[in-house]
């Protein structure tokens, strides 16, 4: 605990932890304008649907800072409207927050917008530019500092979105100078830069691998054509443990639900849940063999996983498909995988799932999926090709989370004074 901490020469304890001797933490009322310095968008009936018109005067919200775009959405109102709600009005330059959803999502307004008003998910702040460089501000909000600050704040502990009281009450650090706070927003503004154009490159190579998947397992003159269920040993679904009076364990044998699934197509350790092995034995045919597929067939229709040992002895429930290949089967595993994860699948599962009333596909539906394929030895190539593109994916994925731990420890050190950069 910072009670117990022995401080440093050159540093002091403050209510947002120990900081240097020279800085000053400052409640956000001290850095806003004296005037109209912190703001509220428009409740009830001064915004109602019905006085929404289709052009004239933008109405922003959180959508705008969740997407860091003022182009994003199309609500508007008239000048008349406009000029009644003018202390609304956002400006180049405004701190604009979001209340609602997850905390610290903020943004500046750029120099260039339409003219507008804020809605009432919006907390609009107007700094002192005297006082705080905006987009440190802008660190502080994405950092652990402001995180723990709004916990203490919050009513019960609850962290259900942000008010204008919690705002108000909020404590920054703040280094002596301008220059040195515009070093750390530099400093952090390179980390910002490199994580960016690493999600755009991801995104690319996702782009490609898309592209890649389209044409590759696109049908061509020789292929056959199959249902899934004639190259099976089995298809089949578990049972939850607590339809039957069983309850689940801390630990144990790993039982796999949707969850557990990720979009592609990875089985998470930490997102399963466990049995005991005599709930395990009791299910004897939901137990997972290396080289099952699992397929989700309630709720998110059309997840795709491939079971290995790591992950085994393990068990599943109803939600789950369990997809077995014959010995002898004419199609490759890994191939099955890839094609199962093919848009022209995942389109068939959702005009299929359009006749029901719930996200459910049925055992028989999965027997029934067309399956098209060439030669064995070209399907493995097929797999190489897209298991190649994946892995390097899954390089560039861990080396961007690694880039943002790297850059929260950055925020740690020198939003605190830590580290200095005088």
């Amino acid at each position: 605990m910072v009670a117990a901490m022995e401080i440093q020469k050159g540093f002091k304890k403050t209510e947002v932890g120990i900081i240097p001797s020279d800085w000053n933490d400052f409640d956000i009322t001290q850095l806003i304008e004296k005037a109209n310095g912190i703001k509220i968008g428009p409740f009830g009936s001064q915004l109602k649907k019905e006085l929404l018109t289709n052009a004239g005067f933008r109405v922003y919200g959180q959508e705008n800072v969740y997407e860091k775009d003022m182009e994003t959405g199309n609500r508007f109102i008239s000048r008349e409207h406009f000029k009644q709600l003018n202390s609304c009005e956002l400006k180049a330059g405004d701190f604009i927050i979001s209340m609602m959803g997850t905390i610290g999502k903020c943004m500046i307004v750029p120099a260039k917008f339409e003219a507008g008003i804020m809605d009432s998910h919006l907390i609009r702040l107007r700094l002192d530019d005297s006082k705080i460089k905006a987009e440190l501000l802008l660190h502080f909000f994405a950092s652990h500092i402001l995180i723990n600050q709004v916990k203490k704040l919050s009513v019960g502990g609850i962290m259900d979105g942000l008010s204008s009281k919690i705002v108000k009450n909020i404590s920054v650090p703040l280094p002596p100078t301008k220059a040195e706070q515009a070093a750390i927003a530099e400093a952090l503004n390179d980390a910002d830069a490199l994580i960016t154009e690493l999600e755009k490159l991801i995104a690319k190579k996702k782009a490609i691998k898309q592209g890649a998947m389209q044409e590759l397992l696109k049908p061509k003159e020789g292929w056959v054509e199959k249902k899934l269920g004639e190259e099976c040993e089995l298809i089949t679904k578990g049972t939850t443990p607590t339809s039957v009076g069983r309850d689940f364990q801390n630990s144990g044998i790993n039982f796999i639900k949707i969850e557990s699934l990720t979009e592609n197509g990875k089985i998470i350790k930490d997102k399963v849940a466990y049995i005991d092995i005599y709930t395990h034995n009791l299910f004897k045919r939901s137990q997972l063999k290396s080289g099952d597929v699992l397929f989700s067939i309630a709720g998110a229709l059309g997840r795709v996983a491939l079971v290995n040992v790591e992950i085994l002895p393990a068990n599943t429930n109803q939600a789950l498909a369990i997809i077995r290949l014959k010995k002898e089967a004419e199609i490759d595993l890994k191939y099955l995988f890839y094609f199962l994860n093919s848009s022209k699948i995942q389109k068939l599962i959702l005009a299929i799932n359009v006749q029901g009333a719930q996200a459910n596909l049925s055992l028989q539906n999965i027997y029934d999926l067309p399956v098209g394929y060439p030669l064995k030895s070209e399907q493995t190539h097929i797999a190489q090709i897209l298991s190649d593109m994946d892995t390097e994916i899954e390089t560039l994925e861990k080396k961007l989370d690694k880039y943002k731990m790297l850059k929260q420890g950055m925020m740690q050190n020198l939003l605190t004074g830590r580290i200095r950069l005088i």
